[in-house]
């Protein structure tokens, strides 16, 4: 743009005029014709004109934290001076192995749709950490205590137990696919679908981990872990109790709801506060047909929307995952979850653009990783449907 030259106006002064009034005067006009030339300035170079334009691409506004990373990276796929999109390794051996950190928006949204749907993870205890693997020391008995007289003295107490307690974790992974033309589409919300996507595969496959996983490159599901009869205190650490209903398959045909109040019992009171029931819908539909003596059922709907279900007075979670009553199986489990059982994932979805392997389709490789252990043996029971 060529250089404007200002031209100061020449102003005529009257006689009856205060010089020093005339001054003042002649100031601000001079910034005022400042100001104008610069506002004219910017809308020639396109700045105002940019910013009164209304979008064109109908899309909702998104957070500065995450306009880069839909818009850019996960649309288009660029990843080159995109501000707020950072690299993280997908793989704790691999550094040169590139993922993208999900936002915080959208990271979240994953989040709180596994807490919906994988009822494990809502009762038990989920801890972050930063590195592939995690340990946890628990003291095995407590710590001893002794009393004394006041100017008694006092001898050791015995040194508790440590056990090590060490989740097997794995890589939760999904894989979804989306067309460049569905990506190009601004009336496609990518972030929701991407979010959703993501959070039913990974809420599917860890659920049935959290139950029945087998430890080998995943968790360790807590039905999995070395089960026996023996009550607490004199089985081995790391070993849940189960209580045979006493008939192979089935409930007892006489009182079967007794095997239940026995199974509330077997579980040391400070555990109970907290403790939940965890079954199938199936296993459910049995119990709810039961009653006491008094034909009262033991099942009661929540009185309140957002309020359990209880069975005996404990909530009562539904677990697709839990095995159908059959002959030695263990449908039922009661128990602390927060105190028995241990969930440990690293915080940070990755998530690797591909849009090269499947043409015309973009996966994105989503990685996750978990892990899962039995915590405290003596916070969860289980029911065996078995004659011992």
């Amino acid at each position: 743009m060529t250089d404007i030259q200002e031209e100061i106006p020449m102003y005529e002064t009257k006689q009856d005029t205060d010089p020093l009034e005339t001054s003042f005067a002649g100031a601000q006009d001079i910034a005022a014709l400042k100001a104008g030339m610069a506002d004219l300035k910017a809308k020639l170079d396109g700045a105002t004109v940019a910013a009164a334009r209304a979008p064109l691409d109908g899309a909702k506004a998104a957070s500065d934290a995450k306009r880069p990373f839909v818009e850019r990276y996960l649309r288009h796929g660029v990843t080159g001076g995109v501000e707020g999109v950072q690299i993280k390794a997908i793989d704790g051996t691999a550094d040169a192995t590139g993922g993208y950190a999900v936002p915080q928006e959208i990271d979240a949204q994953i989040d709180s749709t596994l807490t919906a749907v994988s009822p494990i993870r809502a009762i038990a205890n989920v801890v972050q950490v930063g590195s592939s693997g995690y340990r946890k020391l628990v003291t095995v008995g407590g710590v001893s205590s002794g009393w004394a007289a006041e100017n008694a003295a006092r001898g050791d107490t015995p040194t508790p137990n440590f056990a090590e307690i060490v989740p097997p974790m794995g890589d939760l992974y999904a894989n979804p696919a989306a067309t460049q033309a569905m990506l190009d589409d601004a009336a496609f919300d990518v972030e929701a679908w991407l979010a959703t996507e993501i959070a039913t595969e990974f809420a599917r496959a860890e659920g049935a981990a959290f139950v029945g996983g087998d430890g080998v490159n995943k968790p360790k599901g807590f039905l999995t872990a070395p089960k026996t009869a023996q009550d607490d205190g004199v089985r081995p650490f790391g070993t849940l109790q189960y209580l045979a209903t006493g008939v192979d398959g089935d409930f007892p045909a006489s009182e079967p709801q007794d095997r239940l109040i026995d199974l509330v019992q077997s579980l040391r009171a400070p555990y109970r506060q907290g403790a939940v029931f965890v079954m199938n819908s199936f296993t459910l539909a049995i119990i709810r047909k039961m009653k006491t003596t008094e034909g009262a059922f033991i099942w009661a709907p929540g009185l309140a929307a957002g309020q359990p279900d209880t069975l005996l007075g404990y909530p009562v979670v539904e677990a697709e995952d839990m095995p159908d009553i059959g002959s030695g199986t263990t449908p039922i489990a009661f128990g602390n979850f927060k105190a028995g059982y241990l969930i440990a994932e690293r915080g940070e979805t990755a998530i690797l653009r591909d849009p090269f392997t499947a043409k015309p389709y973009v996966h994105f490789y989503a990685t996750r990783r978990i892990g899962g252990t039995v915590s405290n043996s003596e916070a969860i029971k289980l029911m065996r449907f078995s004659a011992a």
